[in-house]
């Protein structure tokens, strides 16, 4: 049974991983000082120095595109979507997946960036090794239980601007040098203990992959992420290496979903532990 795999841009996926995979890419749109297009006509550093920038999901006509597209070629699809709890995207899937009929399922990943693209990358590598729709859709919902993305910004002011955070929070995190902290999961974003430096950040986020690694015969796979902070990114993957080799690497970029509220500076990992005596 031939299965294909649809997700959108929000995962961060390296173009050159989603070719490699044959992952079908829908692009999440932007709308750039009153102008819509759709995400990857632009550098994030281009969006960055925009004084407006908003984010909204694909259309249901964009996925149902895709999946027809799919359809033609492929037994069944999966759609692999951006957390329901960030984005409109999943219900734009549900509905192009109704219209279309067929064998396609639409699975909220409740989370994005490289965590949702380990979700993807898990998922294609199950219908590469010819595994039927129900088998494709059980391994992306094990791994969604397990990934975990941790990130540190440098400094609040980019939220500050926006309104989210308190402006004696961002003088307060300037002042004392703090690097917030926050892990998303479960669809939902959780502020963490704060490091008082960059290094001191990086030390928690590769200890917490140290301390979830279940046994000595577990297989890493990881993304280093970051938004015009490769070199933190870079690094962060060298600390992993010294864990575990991993089993799926990549550095990329988070997308302009989470970077248009946090600014650049962003950097972090995402990564799921696979223990092959218990993955379906």
């Amino acid at each position: 049974m031939s299965i294909a795999i649809v997700t959108d841009s929000a995962a961060a996926l390296p173009p050159e991983l989603a070719a490699r995979h044959a992952i079908d890419v829908v692009p999440m749109w932007l709308t750039v000082n009153g102008e819509s297009e759709p995400e990857g006509l632009r550098s994030l550093e281009d969006l960055v120095s925009q004084p407006a920038v908003s984010t909204s999901a694909p259309t249901p006509r964009d996925f149902e595109a895709a999946i027809k597209d799919a359809s033609r070629v492929h037994d069944g699809v999966v759609v692999l979507t951006i957390a329901s709890t960030m984005s409109a995207t999943y219900g734009a899937a549900g509905v192009a997946a109704h219209a279309v009929g067929g064998s396609v399922r639409v699975v909220d990943t409740a989370t994005a960036g490289g965590a949702e693209a380990l979700v993807v990358l898990a998922a294609a590598s199950a219908a590469a090794s010819g595994l039927a729709l129900d088998e494709v859709e059980a391994r992306a919902r094990v791994v969604i239980d397990r990934v975990r993305l941790i990130a540190t910004i440098s400094s609040l002011d980019h939220l500050v601007r926006s309104g989210r955070v308190p402006g004696i929070a961002g003088w307060a995190g300037r002042r004392l040098g703090i690097n917030p902290l926050f892990e998303f999961r479960g669809g939902s974003v959780r502020r963490l203990r704060p490091a008082l430096s960059r290094d001191a950040a990086m030390d928690r986020i590769v200890d917490r992959v140290r301390r979830e690694r279940p046994n000595d015969s577990a297989r890493l796979h990881v993304a280093a992420l970051h938004a015009l902070a490769v070199d933190v990114a870079e690094e962060l993957l060298v600390r992993v290496r010294e864990i575990s080799a991993p089993t799926t690497e990549f550095v990329g970029e988070f997308g302009p979903v989470m970077v248009v509220h946090t600014g650049p500076g962003l950097a972090g990992l995402a990564w799921w532990w696979e223990d092959p005596g218990d993955v379906p």
